[in-house]
């Protein structure tokens, strides 16, 4: 078991309370997969309640976290493999789920184009999303989000992925480019503390949008 507490920050956010057999999805490493709660204990840190949690991804395994630093979601939909239809002898039906499968591929992640969260959280999980895809871990990282697969190359080939993987940027890309100018707008330091944390690939896309301003 591997005990964690990701972010040197206590979360800001308020969190929801979890009970065993709770399903959800760790916000900072959705690469885990969906996690189900297999124990949840009350503590307090620095005199606020919150939760010590086990919980066993899927991707993962079992881990240890405190809901005063780690922000958790109630997982989402059904893995993409379970919503793609049996099409290999309708013609029809194989259009629509290709169709189906680009549109699931090429979807941005709700942390980004939720416009409940605050902007900096919507820039800084744009900033996030090019960690993925750089290497062959980080790319099948990715593809297990998209899909909801714990072994993505089980269901697809390599060369769709990559394929999908391209499309997918041009969205982020679009994206942040938008919420940047946004944010630059509402609060200038703001982005340029997020600037100044960013990894390599995403230097170059904010860079890219800073072209196309």
């Amino acid at each position: 078991m591997c005990a964690s507490s990701f972010g040197s920050k206590p979360n800001s956010k308020s969190a929801s309370t979890w009970a065993k057999g709770d399903r959800v999805t760790h916000l900072a490493r959705p690469e885990w997969g969906p996690g189900e709660v297999m124990q949840a204990d009350t503590i307090a840190h620095e005199g606020k309640p919150c939760q010590r949690l086990v919980i066993r991804f899927q991707r993962a395994g079992m881990k240890t976290i405190s809901t005063a630093f780690a922000e958790l979601t109630k997982a989402g939909n059904a893995p993409l493999s379970e919503r793609v239809q049996d099409v290999e002898n309708d013609p029809l039906a194989a259009t629509a789920s290709a169709a189906s499968t680009l549109e699931a591929m090429m979807k941005l992640p709700d942390t980004i184009t939720d416009p409940f969260r605050p902007l900096r959280k919507r820039v800084e999980a744009n900033l996030a999303v090019y960690k993925y895809g750089d290497t062959n871990s980080g790319l099948l990282d990715w593809a297990a989000i998209q899909t909801g697969l714990k072994d993505p190359l089980s269901r697809f080939n390599r060369h769709e992925l990559e394929q999908w993987f391209d499309r997918f940027r041009i969205e982020a890309d679009n994206g942040l480019k938008k919420l940047m100018r946004e944010l630059r707008k509402e609060d200038p330091k703001a982005l340029e503390e997020l600037i100044a944390g960013a990894g390599p690939s995403a230097r170059r896309a904010i860079r890219q949008a800073d072209m196309g301003r």
